[in-house]
């Protein structure tokens, strides 16, 4: 438990300011270029083996992001030994993202061995600081499930294809049902209790609000980087088109993103009889929300690259899966602030299903198109709603 004492030097004081530090905005710079790396990676290979395996990749950098930001929480970030462990972190997420492109190919067994040292580098950074603490007996629980996972990353490494993606998604899943079981364990640590750690429910919102801004940059940059470098004759008609489309839908998803929910996750941890849970729950709404906006600059980037007077499939489901996916995220978030879903959006996410076999005979401006005017006719709809009901509180479900 968090405490003012000379005995928890490295513990975050219940008076320490409750926004994220800069070392901490400075960690999440090397997610730009993550994320970017995972664009490239499907927009070279936008299969159902490049999605499979984009997949897996965000699974293991989002789950460091994760317990890095749970660390901020617990431990003082400004503490330089503090500062100094975010920054080997941040080290090892880059050297991960250089290996991306090549995680399934040549240097598996590199990005599975960078992910096991910041595992293990975690434990021994915990067990040093947080000794005679609470933080202890948690961290060792968790250490004990992701040495179990472990056992999947390194012959994982030794395999190619499927076989590794299926032993590295198995190892993920022991870290995220473990997670979401409170970490059990034999012998006497048995499980996490909710109020034996307390978090901070303003800094663990701004740090998911902040990350999910990143994510939707990957759109703009993505956006930006194929409008100026692939074609020399710059602002033909259909490529500036596609450009202010998928501008104006990236900021239609910040928009639905922020609409009350976006607001409302620290009132609703702070509300929350389990706020550990809720801050969960709340991650795995945002996994879900990045892979869709990843997903949707894959489509809009392969559209104005190339565009064309039929939509492939494949990008088919960037361009409007993307969104959905992104929509499926953010029913999910609802739900953890309210405890309820709106209409609305799930008659979005089956607006852009029922777009997708009809729009692979239309131009892909035409699908750009489709997809922003219903992203637009779910903003009008909110806009309205909120003019006719005063702003929900947070009432995350029990």
């Amino acid at each position: 438990m968090n405490q003012d004492s000379p005995l928890h030097p490295l513990l975050r004081a219940r008076t320490a300011p409750k926004q994220p530090a800069f070392i901490e905005l400075f960690f999440d710079l090397v997610y730009v270029f993550a994320l970017t790396q995972l664009t490239h990676l499907l927009i070279n290979d936008l299969t159902l083996k490049g999605g499979f395996e984009a997949l897996v990749l965000l699974l293991a950098l989002w789950w460091i992001w994760v317990l890095t930001a749970w660390m901020t929480d617990e431990f003082d970030p400004q503490h330089p030994s503090v500062q100094w462990y975010v920054i080997l972190v941040m080290f090892g997420i880059f050297l991960m993202a250089i290996q991306v492109p090549e995680g399934f190919h040549g240097n598996g067994l590199f990005f599975a061995a960078t992910f096991a040292a910041i595992n293990f580098g975690r434990f021994f950074f915990v067990v040093r600081a947080a000794r005679r603490t609470a933080v202890l007996n948690h961290v060792l629980r968790a250490r004990f499930w992701s040495i179990i996972s472990t056992l999947g990353w390194i012959p994982g490494a030794f395999v190619d294809g499927w076989a590794r993606g299926a032993l590295w998604l198995l190892a993920l899943a022991v870290d995220y049902v473990s997670a979401a079981l409170r970490w059990p364990t034999p012998w006497r640590l048995g499980r996490a209790l909710g109020p034996a750690l307390e978090i901070t429910a303003t800094h663990v919102a701004e740090r998911y609000r902040q990350v999910f801004i990143i994510a939707l940059g990957e759109i703009v940059l993505s956006m930006g980087m194929t409008f100026t470098g692939s074609d020399p004759d710059g602002f033909t008609l259909r490529r500036t088109v596609a450009l202010v489309l998928s501008f104006a839908s990236a900021a239609l998803m910040w928009r639905l993103y922020v609409y009350q929910a976006g607001g409302q996750l620290g009132p609703a941890i702070a509300a929350s009889p389990n706020p550990h849970r809720l801050s969960q729950w709340s991650s795995y709404a945002h996994m879900i929300m990045i892979a869709g906006t990843i997903l949707t600059a894959v489509g809009f980037t392969l559209a104005m690259e190339h565009p064309i007077p039929h939509t492939p499939p494949s990008w088919v489901v960037g361009i409007t899966g993307g969104p959905a996916l992104f929509l499926v995220g953010r029913v999910g978030f609802e739900y953890v602030i309210f405890g309820r879903v709106t209409m609305p959006r799930l008659i979005g996410i089956l607006a852009l299903v029922g777009l997708s076999p009809v729009v692979i005979h239309l131009p892909s401006e035409v699908t750009l198109a489709s997809t922003t005017f219903v992203l637009l006719a779910l903003a009008a709809t909110d806009t309205a709603r909120g003019r006719r009901r005063p702003p929900q509180q947070a009432a995350p479900p029990a």
